[in-house]
């Protein structure tokens, strides 16, 4: 890569992030939200410059919520791009690694590419001790449609959904398919930032 398009890229790259710093204090208004960089590794090698928005609690939203800011530019499947986002009850470590990790996963060869009901294991218990070991790309529900896209000239960005799930639920998204499993999720009525809820099948 030349010097020049190595500018143009990180001027693209610069200009997506400062977009989405906007989308993200215009919706979450009366919240502090603060911009961190990813956990020390390898995802440099994959997404420079790769940074985590926390969003703490406020009136929009009561629990911690951890959005990539990188990834888009890395494409997905059906050629969009993508930022993700992941709740959590608690302010932790471990939640930057974990969204740091789903980065890196899906910056990598073209078939690791994530996109909307794709499922990545994380290899580990998502928080604590777990039964949700695994993340599933969902529409970001608890946030609804206006949280969904970021814009800006040339550009924009869909915001995808970490949903910790556990192995029988993967199992039900593969045999039943995404919307049967949405629908459970939904009847049932899940606490999804509890890291002990137990599993909807």
């Amino acid at each position: 890569m030349d010097e020049s398009h190595a500018r143009g890229k990180r001027a693209d790259v610069d200009e997506a992030h400062d977009a989405l710093r906007d989308h993200l204090e215009d919706f979450f208004q009366g919240h502090q939200v603060d911009c961190l960089p990813g956990v020390a590794g390898p995802i440099e090698e994959r997404i420079p410059g790769f940074r985590i928005f926390r969003i703490g609690p406020g009136p929009r939203f009561g629990d911690w919520t951890y959005v990539t800011s990188g990834c888009a530019g890395t494409g997905s499947a059906d050629g969009h791009d993508l930022e993700f986002v992941l709740t959590a009850r608690t302010d932790d470590w471990q939640h930057l690694e974990s969204v740091t990790m789903n980065a890196y996963y899906h910056a990598g060869p073209p078939h690791q590419r994530l996109d909307h009901g794709h499922v990545v294991p994380i290899n580990r218990p998502w928080f604590a001790d777990s039964a949700c070991d695994r993340y599933l790309s969902s529409l970001p529900y608890p946030f609804g449609p206006d949280f969904e896209v970021c814009t800006w000239d040339g550009g924009h960005a869909r915001i995808l959904w970490l949903l910790p799930i556990t192995p029988a639920e993967r199992d039900l998204i593969m045999n039943a398919g995404l919307e049967a499993f949405e629908s459970l999720f939904e009847e049932k009525q899940v606490d999804y930032t509890d890291p002990h809820r137990p599993s909807v099948t």
